[in-house]
């Protein structure tokens, strides 16, 4: 990949196979590495004058620096320029050592391939000097081609994650800052930009995203040039990294994909290689969460009937959301109090976990550790805990502050608090909240430096600890719902909580989204109430199960009061979905772009042996509904297709497709016909390889 020199330059970057105008050959760095599944042809993609893999000024780069900041004492100092350069290279990866030993710096620059073809980088910033370096930013950048036009990122809030948003690229620096310290609900967990009008399934597509769950930012940049640069790195507040003499700091992991088959190929690289992790679940359970049945009004005995309730329609897990622990009878006490409430449990939780494994399912709990309310025995005893600033109480949410993890002693007392709870009561899942940014906090009771980093290593190195002396427990990550989805934490969790919305109309383009970045395996999706409780908006049970069927299919609505007749559907869907979850959890990827008021999303298996594909009509179309194409399966191989629908159950939607037959060329380049018009309904269509005279399931 390059040649190892010495006393040069900084290498540059550039996508394998293009070339770079006036930079040697033997000084670049190619993005694209071996791997199992080789990337693409990058014949078409040209960098003209290919950066740095640190861009300053030093290198005559005129846009925003890589690296900014300044030695204590000498402050607006000469911009560092690294030329003693040491690289290593391997088949799987390229690290870069560089000095400026005069400034008394060393910087550090990993790149890596990943199954599946994407990449990932890092760099590191080491203090040779003999004073304090500040580091105010220190970005990993990642050039973009000649004929990269438009941007795309996913914006959004509270139970609205993962709106996507388009912007054509112009000079100047575009940038997107997160500030909330933890709970992501408005950042993008991707950055992309590609060809003009690139699309899900065409066009030629870059994507970056930071493993990182605090403080962050993304950028792209354009300079007079004509250099156009994706850029990604933590938010430093002022002062947050100061390193002392022979100090480190270390960027997150910045995920790089290629894709020159749209935004799918990026949601494949990605996908695959979360699916490459060892903590990734061999199978993922049919979840029954009582929030939406109960809220906060706990009961043994009702919720006693709903776990048996829950056994009888197929679920395998039974989890108690929010509102088991000590004083928890409003939202604004008792977050901190880790033991089951005297009044609603006046026996414990045991009972109930131990109903639950009898009727054959796993037991799950509810947990906000990093929170704690104002009017709880933790911060009575312990106010010193709480992350403030200056002594001041910062803006509450909920009543709540947030607990300091940086400090040992915190740490320790929430590893003690769980344990106590696993002792009394078997637990097998945990769904780890946080509903509140973290916001005007500092480290040492305000008179320290911002706490966004420190909280943020603090929270992994908790969840560690407990997975590491919990390893039976399955972990889904929850931040007011889909805020804390990135690769970081996907590494350690087997998933995630998508949204709290559970309206399926809202659901369909959010899960949609989220499955840029994350496999549908980890995406939790169920089955609730109608109307809606977010919402308000009412929809039919077949579309709140074919939504909740393309994820982590879970319920969510109260069964004791449920019908006989939606008993019965549930009992019908979940068997459908436990048929075929292992193709919905291993296949690859395929959503398809039809305009507003239609999402269609799909799986294709790994050998192209079979494909489901779902379709959602959410609002009454001015158009007949187009045909649908699946792109994937074996071009010479011939295909039949199947309503996927639980046998005896009537269907809202006129779709008559079984038996349609086609090959699989076919079926990419001509599709399906697409169904009847209807708004608010969703149909599932089954794809499977014929043999001889026989269907492959």
């Amino acid at each position: 990949m390059l040649n190892t020199h010495e006393d040069g330059r900084l290498p540059h970057l550039a996508w394998l196979g293009t070339a770079a105008d006036g930079v040697p050959a033997e000084d670049v760095v190619a993005l694209a590495a071996p791997n199992e599944t080789p990337l693409t042809s990058w014949d078409a993609w040209l960098v003209e004058g290919a950066p740095s893999i640190c861009p300053t000024q030093a290198d005559g780069h005129l846009g925003r620096p890589a690296l900014l900041g300044f030695r204590v004492g000498q402050p607006g100092g000469a911009t560092p320029s690294f030329t003693d350069t040491i690289v290593d290279t391997d088949e799987r990866a390229v690290v870069v050592r560089a000095r400026d030993v005069m400034a008394g710096l060393e910087l550090g620059y990993v790149v890596e391939a990943l199954p599946g073809g994407s990449l990932r980088i890092r760099t590191s910033l080491t203090n040779l000097g003999r004073s304090d370096y500040v580091l105010d930013s220190l970005d990993v950048v990642v050039p973009l081609p000649v004929d990269a036009r438009e941007a795309l990122d996913l914006t959004g809030r509270w139970a609205k994650e993962k709106q996507p948003q388009r912007h054509r690229i112009a000079d100047g620096l575009w940038v997107r800052e997160h500030r909330r310290g933890m709970r992501a609900l408005d950042t993008t967990p991707v950055l992309a930009a590609g060809s003009a009008g690139f699309g899900f399934r065409d066009g030629r597509v870059i994507g970056i995203h930071l493993a990182w769950s605090g403080n962050h930012r993304y950028a792209l940049e354009r300079v007079s040039s004509g250099t156009t640069l994706l850029r990604a790195g933590e938010l430093l507040a002022p002062g947050e990294v100061c390193l002392v003499p022979g100090d480190s700091y270390e960027t997150p992991w910045v995920h790089v994909a290629a894709s020159t088959q749209g935004l799918d190929g990026l949601a494949a690289a990605f996908h695959d290689h979360v699916r490459s992790q060892p903590s990734r679940p061999a199978r993922q359970l049919v979840t029954y969460n009582a929030w939406e049945a109960v809220y906060l009004d706990h009961d043994p005995s009702v919720l006693g009937d709903l776990a048996r309730s829950a056994a009888a329609v197929g679920a395998e897990r039974f989890v108690l959301d929010d509102g088991w622990f000590k004083g928890r009878n409003s939202l604004q006490r008792g977050v901190g109090d880790w033991t089951p409430d005297p009044v609603a449990w006046p026996d414990g939780l045991r009972p109930l976990a131990d109903q639950v494994h009898a009727l054959g399912m796993e037991f799950g709990l509810w947990w906000e550790p990093e929170a704690i309310n104002l009017d709880s025995d933790l911060y009575r005893a312990h106010p010193e805990w709480a992350l403030v600033a200056a002594g001041r109480i910062p803006p509450v949410e909920r009543a709540t502050l947030v607990l300091d993890l940086s400090r040992d002693d915190v740490r320790d007392h929430l590893t003690k608090s769980f344990a106590e709870i696993v002792a009394q009561c078997p637990v097998d899942f945990v769904k780890w909240d946080l509903n509140r940014d973290l916001v005007d906090a500092a480290l040492d009771g305000g008179l320290g430096s911002a706490a966004g980093r420190a909280q943020t290593l603090g929270f992994y190195r908790l969840l560690d600890e407990l997975i590491d002396r919990f390893p039976g427990i399955s972990w889904e990550s929850c931040a007011s719902g889909g805020g804390r989805s990135d690769l970081a934490v996907l590494e350690r969790v087997q998933s995630v909580w998508t949204s709290d919305n559970t309206d399926p109309v809202s659901r369909q383009t959010i899960q949609q989204w989220s499955a840029q970045l994350v496999p549908l395996e980890y995406l939790a999706s169920h089955v609730a109430p109608s109307p809606s409780h977010q919402t308000g908006r009412a929809s039919s049970l077949e579309l709140r199960a074919a939504t909740a069927f393309m994820g982590a299919f879970g319920i969510q609505l109260n069964l004791n009061e449920a019908s006989d007749e939606e008993r019965a559907q549930l009992t019908a869907w979940t068997s459908l979905y436990k048929r075929h979850r292992s193709l919905l959890h291993s296949g690859r990827l395929i959503r398809l772009d039809l305009g507003p008021g239609v999402t269609v999303s799909g799986v294709v298996a790994q050998d192209g042996s079979q494909a489901i594909l779902s379709y959602a009509q959410l609002e009454d179309l001015a158009h007949v509904p187009p045909r649908l194409q699946v792109p994937g399966l074996l071009p010479e191989s011939a295909y039949v297709a199947t309503r996927l629908l639980p046998p005896g159950l009537a269907t809202e939607v006129d779709w008559d497709i079984d038996g349609f037959a086609a090959t699989g060329a076919g079926f990419a380049a001509v599709g399906l016909p697409g169904p009847a018009r209807r708004p608010l309904s969703a149909a599932l269509v089954h794809l499977r390889e014929r043999s001889g005279d026989t269907t492959r399931e």
